[in-house]
């Protein structure tokens, strides 16, 4: 019987190393936990206000919505190819790869800038309906973490940039990395939760 154990947990497979520092991990999931919390509140008001929530998306720009989406996917494929550059030992790959996710970030914050100014042309704003407040309660929350994230990116690439990153050793590209996923799976789950699902 002992034997037939230990041949067991002999063929069991080695602990695979987690990517990134526990640190950003555990900042992971407190914001996580912090959009968890705003998607409950959205759910508890569309129960008790089924029919703003229903007309609610109907009035905002799907369009601006839409490509937001596609900047975000965009961004997030660009910040994989920055890694995947920096694990084959190509800085300056990497940094444009960044850089390449960075205009994708400032777009996005332009774009939304753009769309809460038509979303107050149409007299959308917190004190419409309990809708637009949740609408931008969750979605300003996110335009923050876009701009720090952005932030975040630009101080990767100036480190990548003076060879304080390299292709051994470049955890903060890791951690930024991840950081930058959750972000876009953030808005993922927003997109269509307030802008097509009624």
């Amino acid at each position: 019987m002992t034997a037939i154990v230990r041949q067991g947990f002999h063929f069991l497979p080695k602990a695979r190393d987690i990517p990134g520092s526990f640190a950003i991990w555990a900042a992971i999931l407190a914001e996580m936990t912090e959009f968890a919390v705003m998607f409950i509140v959205y759910f508890a008001a569309k129960v008790h206000n089924p029919e703003l929530f229903y007309d609610g998306p109907t009035r905002l720009s799907t369009s601006a919505g839409t490509a937001n989406t596609l900047i975000m996917l965009t961004s997030s494929f660009f910040v994989v190819r920055a890694v995947m550059a920096m694990r084959e030992n190509q800085l300056k790959k990497c940094s444009q790869w960044l850089w390449g996710a960075v205009f994708c970030g400032v777009l996005y914050l332009v774009i939304k800038y753009f769309e809460y100014q038509w979303n107050t042309a149409q007299g959308l704003n917190t004190e419409t309906n309990i809708f637009y407040g949740v609408y931008y309660y969750v979605t300003f929350n996110h335009f923050l973490h876009v701009g720090w994230g952005s932030v975040a990116i630009v101080w990767v690439i100036y480190r990548v940039n003076t060879g304080i990153y390299t292709k051994d050793d470049h955890e903060g590209l890791i951690n930024i990395a991840l950081y930058w996923h959750m972000i876009d799976l953030a808005w993922i789950t927003i997109f269509p939760l307030l802008y097509v699902i009624r």
